[in-house]
C-alpha cells in the first residue's frame, strides 16, 4: 500500500500533491513575508545567516554518547548512553510508521509546503507584542530543527527552522523528506530513527523485505510515533512529565495510550484505517523493558564497576544530584576518571586469580575463591586502580559499595579485616605517645573482665594463635610483627574503642558494619554521621582486632593517609566532567591532617616495614600488615584474608575470601590460607608492577627514621633492632602459622559477625554466610 496524501484520500492513484509552478512561488512570497516580519521584530538584519545548507540524515552528527576515560583523558574506558541509529531508505520501509507519523505529527504533510505559515506569523506577532512563544511545526520544520541542531523555542530558531524547511520542500520530494525525518527523529532510549526504535522497543524491523512476523506492525508503529512528542522524561520533573515510553511508569503508559488513540483516530480521518480496522486494533503490551545498557560498551569488563562508582559519585554532585542517569549517559559528556591505566592493568593482572598473570599461590584455586584490590594515591585520594570482580557493571562488587540511581547502596565490599585493622590501633597508639618500644604483657591467653572476655564467658579469654620469642613480655613493635591478639586487645582497652575507631575514621574508613541481635546481616554504620564517641557505643573492644567489616576501598584510603604522612584525602573516582569546551565538574582535592607528627609517622613506618609480607623486591621502602578472620568457631579454617600497605607513592588493600562464605580451601584440600600466603603475593606483585609501570623514583619516597625520644634504653632479647636493619626472624611467625583473629566477645555485642553477609543490596545469586561466629 502506498501512503496517500493527506486531504486527498479519494485519489485512486495516490499521487502526492503537486509542488512545482506558480503555487510554489506564491508560498515563497508568504515565507519571505514571515521571514522579514521576524527579522524586523528581532532586529536581525543579517538575514543571510539563516540561509543554511540542508543536511541529509547521512550528514548529521547526532547527540554524542557520554564517554568515560582513564586518567590520561585519551584512553576510553567505557561508552555510556546509546547513539543508536540505522538508516533505512524510504522505499524499503513498510507503511506502518509512514502512516502513523503523519497521523501523529502533521496531518497536512502531503499537502502543505513544508512551513506552517500561520505558526511562523504567530511567532512573529508574539515577538512584536511580547506574547507567548509558539512551538507548533510541520514534519518538514521538525526535521529542519533536528538537522540544524536547533534547541529551545526561540524566535531566531523559529525563523531559521522556517527557512530551512522551505529550502527542503523546494529541493526534495515529500517522500524524501518523510524518509529523512523517520531516519533522524529521536524516539527515546537513545534510539534515533524508526529502525533503531523498532529494534529497541519491539525487537523488530521496518524493512518491508523482512519476514512478516519480524516487521513492525501498525499498532506498534503507533506506540513509537506517540513517543516523538516527548522521547525522554523531563530531567527536572521525571515523575510529573515522564514522556510517552510505556515502560517508564504508569503515567507514561497512560500518556502513550492516550496518544495512541489520538493517532488511531487520525489514521481513520486520513483514510489509512477503516472504522472497522480501527475498532479491531489493540494497543500492544509487548514493549521491551528499559535496558539502560543498550548501546553501551566497556561495562562488561572489571572497570564496569569503576563506572558504577563514577555514576554514584556524580549523583552526589550539585550538577547532577536528583537527575536521572539518562542526563549523564546521554548527555555527550567526557568523564575523566582517576584510574591510571597502568595501575589498573597491574591490579587486574594480580587480583584476577583466574588469569595466568596472577601469582602462582592463588592461580587455579577453587571457583569460590575471590580477590579484590583497591589502590589509592597518597595525598590526593585518587583511586588509581580498582578490581572488585569480573562481573562488570552488573556483577558483584567485592571491593566497595556505591549509591545507585534509586539512592540504594550496592556492593559486597565489606569484610572483617582481622589483624590488618591493627594498623589503626598502632596509629592511635603513637598519636597518644605510646611508643612502639613500650612493652606489654603478652601471654598466650589472657582474660579481660572489663570487656567480658574471661574463662567463664561464652567466647572465653583472648588468645594468640602463635607464639613469639618475646613472650610473655613483648614490645609493641614485636607484637605487631607477630600479630599478637592479646597485646592488641589490651592496647584497644587502654586507648578505648572510640579512639581506635576515630583514628580509622579520620584515616579513611567511612563505614563499619555492626552486628545487631536478631538480624542475620551486619548493618552498615556511617562513621561520619555522628560523633565517634556515640558510634563507638555500638561496637565492642573486638573492634581493635578486626571483628567488624570494612570495605577494601576504605581500607586502601586509610593506608594512603599514612603513606601521605598522616594527611587524609577523600577517595574518589572522577577527575573532571566536560561537554565541548564547558567544564561541568572538577575534582576538589582537599587534605585533612590527622595530627600525627613526623616521629609518630616514622614509628608507624618503621614498625610495619618489618612485617615480612610487606617487603618488596624492587628497592622501594614499603610497610604493610596482614590479616585473617576465621570461619565460624573453627580455629583452623579462615574465610577472610587481607594484605594492606603502602610505599610513599602508592597505597593498596587486598582481600581474598570466598563468594559463598565458606572457608578458604586450596585445590589440594588444605585450609592453610593466611594473609601472608594468599593476598600477600597478590599485594606484592601488584605493588612491584604498578610502581614500575608508573616509572617513579623510589629514592624520592624514602621513609624517615624514628628517634624514639621518650624511650629509656632497652636491652635483652625483646629490644627492637636498629632502624636500619631487619628484626630477628625469630620474632616473626612463619607464613603457615600466621595468627588469626580470636573469637569475639558476646558481652557487648551478643550477636557475632557473620563471615560475610553484606547488608547492602546482595545479589540473589549469592547466598549469605553459613557460619555463626567469627573465627578464633
Amino acid at each position: 500500500m502506498r501512503v496517500l496524501p493527506t486531504g486527498d484520500n479519494n485519489n485512486a492513484d495516490g499521487a502526492t500533491a503537486p509542488t512545482p509552478g506558480r503555487k510554489r512561488r506564491r508560498h515563497r512570497l508568504l515565507i519571505f513575508l514571515a521571514v522579514f516580519t521576524l527579522l524586523g521584530g528581532s532586529g536581525l538584519v543579517a538575514g543571510g545567516y539563516y540561509f543554511d545548507s540542508v543536511p541529509t540524515p547521512t550528514d548529521l552528527k547526532l547527540p554524542e554518547s557520554t564517554t568515560v576515560y582513564y586518567a590520561d583523558g585519551r584512553t576510553p574506558m567505557a561508552k555510556l548512553g546509546a547513539e543508536n541509529r540505522t538508516i533505512v531508505p524510504y522505499d524499503q520501509m513498510n507503511d506502518s510508521a509512514k502512516e502513523a507519523i503523519v497521523a501523529a505529527e502533521d496531518r497536512t504533510f502531503w499537502t502543505n509546503k513544508g512551513v506552517d505559515f500561520s505558526g511562523v506569523l504567530r511567532a512573529a506577532w508574539s515577538n512584536l507584542t511580547g506574547g507567548q512563544r509558539q512551538g507548533a511545526s510541520t514534519i518538514t520544520q521538525q526535521y529542519a530543527r533536528v538537522a540544524a541542531d536547533l534547541r529551545g523555542v526561540t524566535y531566531s530558531r523559529k525563523l531559521r527552522e522556517a527557512v530551512i524547511a522551505w529550502k527542503l520542500d523546494d529541493k526534495y520530494s515529500k517522500e524524501e523528506i518523510l524518509g529523512f525525518y523517520l531516519n533522524t527523529v529521536p524516539f527515546g532510549r537513545g534510539a534515533y530513527g524508526i529502525e533503531a526504535a523498532a529494534q529497541t522497543y519491539f525487537g523488530k524491523t521496518v524493512r518491508r523485505d523482512a519476514p512478516p512476523a519480524q516487521q513492525l506492525t501498525r499498532a506498534e508503529a503507533m506506540v513509537l510515533c506517540a513517543m516523538v512528542k516527548q522521547p525522554e522524561a523531563d530531567p527536572n520533573d521525571p515523575e510529573g512529565s515522564p514522556g510517552y515510553d510505556p515502560a517508564r511508569n504508569a503515567k507514561a503508559k497512560q500518556n502513550s495510550i492516550d496518544r495512541w488513540n489520538y493517532i488511531r483516530d487520525g489514521m481513520v480521518k486520513l483514510g489509512y484505517l477503516t472504522q472497522e480496522d480501527a475498532a479491531n486494533l489493540a494497543y500492544p503490551d509487548d514493549v521491551k523493558p528499559i535496558d539502560k545498557n543498550t548501546g553501551q560498551s566497556g561495562l562488561d569488563r572489571p572497570t564496569g564497576l569503576v563506572v558504577n562508582h563514577v555514576l554514584g559519585e556524580l549523583r552526589q554532585t550539585e550538577q547532577f544530584k536528583g537527575k536521572p542517569d539518562d542526563v549523564i549517559r546521554d548527555g555527550g559528556y567526557r568523564i575523566v576518571t582517576t584510574i591510571d591505566k597502568r595501575v589498573q592493568d597491574a591490579a587486574e593482572a594480580a587480583a584476577d586469580i583466574r588469569r595466568d598473570t596472577a601469582p602462582e599461590a592463588v592461580r587455579g584455586q577453587p571457583g569460590n575463591w575471590q580477590a579484590a584490590l583497591v589502590a589509592v594515591e597518597p595525598g590526593t585520594g585518587r583511586v588509581l586502580g580498582y578490581y572488585g570482580g569480573n562481573g562488570g557493571a552488573s556483577g558483584a562488587d567485592y571491593a566497595g559499595w556505591y549509591v545507585d540511581e534509586k539512592g540504594q547502596a550496592r556492593g559486597f565490599g565489606q569484610h572483617p579485616p582481622g589483624s590488618s585493622f591493627k594498623v589503626y590501633d598502632l596509629a592511635a597508639a603513637v598519636e597518644n605517645d605510646i611508643s612502639v618500644k613500650q612493652r606489654f604483657d603478652s601471654p598466650d591467653t589472657k582474660e579481660f573482665p572489663e570487656s567480658g572476655r574471661t574463662k567463664d564467658s561464652p567466647a572465653g579469654p583472648i588468645r594468640n594463635a602463635e607464639h613469639a620469642p618475646c613472650q610473655p613480655n613483648c614490645a609493641l613493635w614485636e607484637a605487631t610483627v607477630a600479630s599478637l591478639n592479646v597485646t592488641y586487645f589490651e592496647l584497644t582497652e587502654k586507648l578505648g574503642v572510640a579512639k581506635v575507631m576515630d583514628m580509622a575514621k579520620r584515616a579513611g574508613v567511612n563505614s563499619m558494619w555492626e552486628t545487631v541481635k536478631g538480624n542475620p546481616q551486619p548493618q552498615r554504620v556511617d562513621l561520619r554521621d555522628q560523633p565517634t564517641e556515640e558510634v563507638a557505643k555500638r561496637f565492642s573492644t573486638e573492634v581493635g582486632i578486626g571483628q567488624y567489616g570494612i570495605s577494601v576501598q576504605d581500607h586502601a584510603n586509610g593506608m594512603a593517609t599514612f603513606a601521605a604522612g598522616g594527611k587524609r584525602a577523600e577517595a574518589h573516582f572522577v577527575r573532571s566532567v566536560t561537554k565541548g569546551d564547558d567544564k561541568i565538574y572538577t575534582e576538589q582535592l582537599k587534605e585533612t591532617d590527622l595530627g600525627l607528627d613526623k616521629e609518630a609517622i616514622n614509628q608507624l613506618d618503621w614498625t610495619l616495614r618489618r612485617v615480612k609480607a610487606a617487603k618488596l623486591d624492587n628497592g622501594w621502602d614499603s610497610a604493610g600488615k596482614t590479616g585473617t578472620w576465621q570461619a565460624g568457631q573453627s580455629t583452623t579454617q579462615n574465610v577472610h584474608t587481607w594484605m594492606v600497605g603502602w610505599t610513599g607513592a602508592l597505597a593498596s588493600a587486598v582481600w581474598l575470601g570466598t563468594t559463598d562464605g565458606k572457608p578458604l580451601k586450596t585445590k589440594n584440600g588444605s585450609y592453610e590460607v593466611y594473609g601472608s600466603t594468599g593476598p600477600g603475593p597478590i599485594w606484592r606483585q601488584f605493588m612491584e608492577q604498578a610502581t614500575a609501570a608508573m616509572k617513579l623514583d623510589p629514592d624520592k619516597y624514602r621513609f624517615g627514621e624514628p628517634a624514639f625520644p621518650n624511650d629509656a634504653p632497652t636491652g635483652g632479647p625483646a629490644s627492637p633492632v636498629p632502624a636500619t636493619s631487619a628484626p630477628s626472624p625469630t620474632a616473626q611467625p612463619t607464613p603457615s602459622a600466621e595468627p588469626s583473629s580470636p573469637s569475639p566477645s558476646p558481652t557487648k555485642r551478643p550477636t557475632p559477625l557473620p563471615t560475610w553477609s553484606p547488608s547492602i543490596s546482595p545479589l540473589p545469586s549469592l547466598s549469605p554466610s553459613r557460619t555463626k561466629r567469627p573465627g578464633g
